[in-house]
């Protein structure tokens, strides 16, 4: 490895020619073939059993996501405009070729279940526009009275009313969306304001933010990171070449992507954050080794100056970068796509980070020159480093203070354990945009005024048994679950299902007397009503709620909050009514994306367990390997735990959830974190060989990769907390907490890591 890289230095041009000629044919195919990822189903593994059962049931009962228009008037909605905006956008909604015609539910369309002298009628509301206020009225009086349609179409204070477009499977695009935000926009007036929400909204709006924000992002951390950099490395070429090496890392890791048909999700947009702050690592490390040789040897030529930086630091770069790539490389054991690919390309540009670490930049230095060397009084600190009283003064006290350290170590990992126990996961994807932004408020106010925008749909099933749910006995259990889980439960808005229209069927036939507004008890009454219906309205519309045999039921449960706590609480009380379905011989399962947005929140927690374990164990064995030592490979651990620990802690103290973005959390601290200890593992080494004395190695230790370290992780800290300027809240706390998870490992390494090589007395088994 090092002759090849010493080859190499006689052709800095063509390394250098190759490289930008590689990435100029990645950046174009980056540019022609990326694409945004705006389904979240293809979010989640669809091999899973739940995925797989409830893709079957969506077929089973036409389940699907819903964009929900809302047709607001403070006025009321019973006047002939807001009545003449409902019905043109419903049938506007119903031309769309994503949307099929029967899955538009407005008051427009919906069926008004009533009485009649020969018994039930099923009519439409209204086909013409009221235009008198005496059939104005007649509506109002209808609405009112149905209450399948009043507080679920029409709002209960009858100021908004929803029209509900339910749309085809993998048909929604940007140009879409844009044209549901321009056809809803141009409907408003003075007096008529409308609002556009549901899943497909939060989908789009996502798929805009997203490559908005990254673009937004990147120059801010590469302005953040150049500023830095030129403090830290004092030089302005250096600077230009380090980020070169980040920039043709990140160009390589989105074109492998565009190149092999991976779309670009919500979390892939921090990964050029990711590797921008990361690929400066091996540059700094680099350049203060460099910088330390040209100022103990002014007088060396540039082939000899970068000829000892790469034989002194291709094994820790190479180390800390395979390192480094395991740590992402570990989420691969996720279920969750977008974590999966993450780390898989996240890895790939690491790798490459350290391929142009020890190519482009020496190939760089080699043609722009080296920096300029700083004078060295060498009578000074004899006994540490030369030129740097501040390190050996610092690695001193912390070895004469070891039991602060390890105290300090101790209490932090006692109360981080505190911390844990109050942490939760986040499935909600509302939650990942600003409380006051509009699609957060847009859906609020629909939640306000309606059933919610969230489902969750329970999936009864009789196993075969045919005609099972014409039974009273089985729909007045329905019935009485569903009326529990409503009445329990203030983030459920309502449910509905069959047992809803048998209840207003009974209720109509008895001349709208509410006592009837119940389950009959008779079974032939039941599919008298059925047969009823059936004849006299849509059938169609049945079979949302049962199957042609009613041997399946589906309850649709609207949600106010579509998070996991929300979800888990309706959960929560169905399962109490588990028990007495299972003697009717019915099983429970579920559907729908809200069931869909927990299980895929259980694989996140799942993912990021086994990621974490994993990771740890292939890096202990890893550097056991590299260093011939099982204690240094479980020394260097301790300050990536240690830091693990600390933010799993403060996500559970303040309260923050463990999301798709924050579950990646983990393997950036131990893919970040681990460079320091291998750098600092690797100098210490080679010192204690050198000195034979322990003080000494750690004085020069501290002085050489302590400070690089130090300058490593101010960079990197930077880089992230630019994420705090990001659109999405996710993101700001997770690089708010990266960047406290780079100052602990850092801090670890430099405290704790330092006063466990000095107890167990590695390196030094032979001294006196």
């Amino acid at each position: 490895m090092e002759k090849l890289l010493n080859k190499l230095l006689n052709y800095p041009w063509v390394s250098m020619a190759v490289i930008v000629a590689i990435t100029t044919a990645f950046f174009f195919l980056m540019k022609e073939n990326t694409k945004m990822e705006t389904d979240l189903d293809k979010y989640m593994p669809h091999d899973h059993p739940a995925f797989v059962y409830s893709d079957q049931a969506e077929e089973w009962f036409n389940i699907r996501d819903g964009i929900i228009i809302a047709i607001e008037n403070k006025e009321g909605i019973f006047n002939t405009a807001t009545l003449d905006t409902l019905k043109q956008l419903t049938r506007r909604f119903q031309k769309f070729d994503e949307i099929d015609k029967n899955d538009v539910t407005s008051l427009y369309t919906a069926d008004n279940i009533v009485g009649s002298e020969d018994g039930m009628d099923v009519r439409r509301f209204f086909k013409r526009i009221p235009r008198t206020n005496e059939k104005l009225k007649g509506l109002k009086r209808n609405v009112e009275n149905n209450e399948m349609i009043f507080g679920r179409l029409v709002s209960s204070d009858e100021t908004v009313t929803v029209i509900v477009a339910e749309i085809k499977d993998d048909v929604f695009t940007q140009e879409f969306y844009q044209e549901i935000l321009e056809v809803a926009k141009a409907s408003e007036t003075d007096d008529i304001k409308i609002h556009v929400a549901g899943r497909p909204i939060v989908e789009g709006t996502m798929a805009l933010l997203g490559p908005a924000d990254m673009q937004m992002m990147v120059p801010i951390v590469l302005l953040v990171i150049f500023l830095v950099l030129l403090i830290t490395l004092r030089s302005f070429k250096g600077t230009l070449i380090t980020l070169g090496v980040v920039f043709f890392s990140t160009i390589w890791a989105f074109g492998l992507m565009a190149a092999v048909n991976i779309p670009i999700y919500a979390v892939s947009t921090m990964i050029p954050v990711m590797l921008i702050a990361i690929g400066v690592a091996d540059g700094i490390h680099l350049y203060s080794h460099l910088h330390t040789f040209v100022d103990h040897n002014p007088s060396a030529s540039r082939k000899e100056a970068v000829t000892d930086m790469l034989k002194q630091m291709w094994k820790p770069v190479v180390m800390t970068s395979v390192t480094t790539a395991v740590g992402f490389i570990s989420l691969l054991t996720s279920q969750v796509y977008p974590v999966k690919y993450f780390g898989v390309f996240t890895a790939f540009g690491v790798m490459m980070a350290m391929v142009f670490s020890l190519v482009f930049l020496p190939a760089g230095i080699m043609i722009f020159g080296l920096p300029k060397a700083k004078k060295v009084d060498m009578k000074e600190n004899k006994g540490g480093h030369s030129n740097s009283k501040i390190a050996n003064s610092f690695a001193a006290w912390i070895i004469k203070n070891k039991y602060v350290s390890i105290l300090g170590t101790v209490l932090i990992i006692v109360l981080s354990v505190f911390g844990l126990q109050e942490m939760w996961i986040n499935s909600s994807f509302l939650d990942k945009f600003e409380s006051d932004s509009e699609i957060v408020m847009t859906d609020k106010f629909i939640n306000e005024h309606f059933g919610g925008t969230s489902s969750l749909n329970l999936i009864l099933d009789a196993n075969g048994k045919k005609d099972t749910f014409k039974e009273p006995e089985v729909l007045k259990l329905v019935d009485k679950m569903q009326k529990d889980v409503d009445g329990q439960l203030k983030v459920v808005g309502n449910a509905f299902s069959l047992t809803d229209y048998i209840n207003r069927m009974n209720k109509v036939m008895n001349e709208d007397d509410e006592a009837f507004s119940t389950i009959p008890d008779s079974k032939d009454m039941v599919a008298q009503y059925l047969l009823l219906y059936e004849m006299s309205g849509d059938p169609e519309n049945l079979n949302k709620v049962v199957d042609y045999d009613y041997e399946k039921l589906n309850v649709t449960f609207q949600l106010k909050s579509d998070n996991s706590k929300a979800i888990n609480s309706v959960l929560d009380v169905i399962h109490t009514y588990e028990g007495r379905f299972k003697k009717l011989g019915i099983s429970m399962n579920y559907a729908g994306s809200g069931y869909k947005g927990l299980v895929f929140t259980d694989l996140i927690l799942e993912g990021q367990i086994m990621s974490l374990l994993l990771s740890l164990i292939i890096i202990i064995v890893l550097i056991s390997i590299m260093f011939k030592n099982i204690i240094i490979g479980l020394i260097s651990s301790v300050p990536i735990i240690v830091t693990a620990l600390i933010s799993f802690g403060i996500m559970g103290f303040l309260g923050i959830p463990l999301s798709s973005t924050t579950a990646l959390l983990s393997s950036i601290a131990i893919g970040i974190g681990i460079d320091y200890a291998v750098h600092f593992l690797e100098q210490y080494r080679l010192n204690a060989i050198n000195t034979n004395d322990k003080l000494v190695a750690a004085q020069k230790t501290m002085a050489h990769s302590g400070k690089a370290i130090i300058f490593n992780a101010i960079v990197v800290i930077a880089g992230f907390l630019v994420l705090i300027f990001s659109v999405f809240p996710p993101n700001r706390e997770l690089g708010a907490l990266v960047s406290l998870n780079m100052f602990t490992s850092f801090a670890g390494t430099l405290t704790i890591m330092l006063v466990l090589l000095n107890v167990t007395n590695i390196y030094f088994k032979k001294s006196k």
